[in-house]
């Protein structure tokens, strides 16, 4: 396993976390998932004085209490240290608007988040292919 090969998932809801992890064991992908509760426990996670946590990837809520997702994401593309992470943006967010402004804020990816068990595992199978098989990622 590669040193960063962990996902940080940004998540405030209880079961999209517990579906989230339970989809990711099934695709038999070895990773070690971190979840923060907000965008405040994520940019800890990822600023503070260890800084020992640099993740394959993110995966972003939008809708989160403390510091949403959007204001999360641009915090990260903004700090030098951190843009280079990809972003995946995942939510139940479909506005047009609001995806063109993800992406104009730094967004690698946006997914809506899928409405069944099944369709979650098609979408975690696809990030996993994408992301760890696939895509080159810079390292730190």
């Amino acid at each position: 396993m590669q040193d960063n090969w962990s996902i940080i998932i940004a998540e405030d809801d209880s079961d999209d976390r517990l579906l989230l992890e339970t989809a990711f064991k099934e695709t038999g992908l070895e990773i070690q998932l971190v979840f923060a509760n907000n965008g405040v426990e994520l940019l800890k996670l990822l600023t503070g004085q260890e800084q020992s946590l640099y993740p394959r990837v993110i995966i972003l809520d939008l809708n989160m209490p403390k510091k949403d997702g959007r204001e999360a994401l641009k915090e990260l593309k903004q700090n030098p240290l951190l843009k280079k992470i990809p972003v995946i943006i995942f939510t139940t967010t479909k506005n047009e608007a609001e995806i063109a402004r993800c992406y104009e804020l730094g967004a690698n990816t946006y997914v809506v988040k899928p409405d069944s068990y099944s369709d979650l595992l098609k979408v975690v199978n696809r990030l996993k292919s994408y992301w760890f098989e696939t895509a080159s990622v810079a390292a730190r």
